[in-house]
């Protein structure tokens, strides 16, 4: 391990703290949507609603320096075209770091998209798609952010989908400064969402829900300029992908990866970013 790794660490204090959020009532509000965002039976569930008028959404009362994230969603059944539900991690400020998930709607019968991106410092562009290997609105599945200083793993139901690595050592930008709140939301996106925005949001389906459980935070709670998690001895800290992980993100970029930033030479005419080409 290098220096900055130990640095890092030692900026950390070793008071253990697991926060694991089993009631939405005490650890996420609900920011807008003037009533479309529901918490229901007592406190185990959410629901975002999209109606023509408006959209809904929530964050997490705490910030995050680091952890795993997990959260068990239902996304929109049905005709869900031109609508999208993100559930994401960012930062605030101009500079800000971001990691996403955006879960794109479709006609009846044809499969979501998951879309993937990351903000360094403001900038992001680094954008994968894919579809899933089940009906995500036919049941809950767990979508997991792990994030440390090595690495974010972007997991659905335990499955890494995607890995973005600290480069650092070869001078490109990690989010590890800026701590982060999780956000959720689901709003109307039909110049774009869906085909490219050729298909418009039915508002006759409407209103479109999205349902939340199990919100799970085992992290590093940013609180008074400090962040309180048990760094040397938590699992997810130094957590990489084992041979296991890496033959599952393999197969699955493999078979259900749609769009990858790192191959889109006609988007990036005088070269691919860096860090599609580091080894």
């Amino acid at each position: 391990m290098n220096s900055s790794f130990y640095l890092l660490l030692s900026l950390l204090t070793t008071s253990a703290l697991l926060v694991s959020a089993a009631n939405f009532y005490q650890d996420v509000a609900v920011t807008w949507g003037d009533g479309r965002g529901k918490i229901l039976d007592n406190g185990q569930l959410l629901t975002l609603t999209l109606d023509k008028f408006s959209g809904s959404g929530f964050q997490s009362n705490d910030e995050y320096l680091f952890g795993k994230i997990d959260m068990n969603i239902k996304l929109v059944p049905g005709n869900s075209a031109g609508t999208v539900t993100t559930y994401y991690l960012r930062s605030q400020g101009a500079t800000w770091d971001e990691v996403d998930f955006e879960f794109l709607g479709n006609l009846s019968g044809d499969p979501y998209t998951v879309h993937t991106n990351v903000y360094c410092e403001g900038k992001g562009d680094r954008e994968q798609q894919f579809r899933l290997w089940f009906d995500p609105t036919e049941d809950f599945h767990t979508y997991s952010v792990l994030w440390n200083p090595r690495s974010i793993i972007f997991s659905v139901d335990g499955t890494p989908i995607r890995e973005f690595k600290n480069l650092e050592s070869v001078g490109l930008p990690f989010p590890k400064r800026q701590p982060m709140r999780v956000y959720s939301s689901i709003w109307n996106a039909d110049n774009w969402a869906t085909r490219g925005g050729l298909i418009k949001t039915d508002w006759s389906k409407a209103p479109f829900t999205a349902s939340y459980m199990d919100y799970k935070a085992d992290a590093c709670v940013w609180s008074s300029g400090r962040s309180s998690c048990s760094g040397s001895r938590s699992s997810w800290w130094s957590q990489e992908l084992d041979i296991g992980g890496q033959q599952k993100l393999g197969w699955v970029q493999k078979n259900y990866m749609i769009y990858n930033y790192c191959t889109d030479t006609k988007r990036f005419p005088q070269g691919l970013p860096k860090e599609c080409t580091v080894a």
